[in-house]
């Protein structure tokens, strides 16, 4: 009887211990889920800023991306404009996770009827 005195409180530290552990990698997840849709949005949003001024040159339209970007939280990775066309790369920072993600914006394509 006496050598199970004290086990339960083993028990309990070890279940705790996993629980943490378990509990700090869910909060990891959910950092990296929140980086990458804040870096989606903010590159989605800075395409189509880029594609709405492209008409002003592309120093113009990046600069336009830039300011849409920043406004996000997030910051320009890449522009770059093909006519129309806009291709930007935005990343945003959660905790220790920095994704970039990449957009495209420009005009629709005419459907091939």
């Amino acid at each position: 009887m006496s050598r199970d005195r004290g086990s339960a409180t083993v028990w309990a530290a070890l279940v705790a211990t996993v629980l943490g552990a378990v509990f700090g990698g869910v909060l990891l997840l959910g950092q990296a889920v929140v980086a990458r849709h804040r870096a989606a949005s903010a590159a989605d949003l800075a395409a189509l800023a880029a594609a709405a001024t492209w008409a002003h040159g592309p120093e113009t339209a990046c600069a336009t991306a830039l300011r849409v970007a920043r406004a996000q939280g997030a910051a320009l990775a890449g522009c770059r404009l093909h006519g129309e066309l806009a291709e930007v790369t935005a990343r945003a920072a959660a905790g220790p996770f920095t994704p970039a993600v990449a957009a495209r914006a420009g005009p629709p394509r005419a459907s091939p009827d």
